[in-house]
């Protein structure tokens, strides 16, 4: 797990972990979200990596794109 830069200072986003095919996204005060291939979409998963590790824009990209889209845990 790694900690969000939050350049811009306004995210919620705390943490993030980045694997081969997966996102996970952790938010203030809240569970973590796991944004996968299979349920986002690999486009948006690469997206989203790259967008975690520059540490601006990961939060408005998921609002936009993929908000609802992250794996139900069972």
């Amino acid at each position: 797990m790694q900690r969000y830069l939050n350049l811009g200072g306004n995210s919620g986003i705390t943490h993030y972990e980045i694997a081969t095919d997966h996102v996970r996204v952790w938010f203030r005060g809240e569970k973590s979200y796991r944004y996968s291939n299979a349920g986002a979409g690999r486009r948006h998963v690469e997206r989203m990596k790259v967008l975690a590790a520059a540490g601006r824009g990961l939060s408005t990209y998921i609002n936009k794109h993929v908000h609802d889209l992250y794996d139900r845990e069972r």
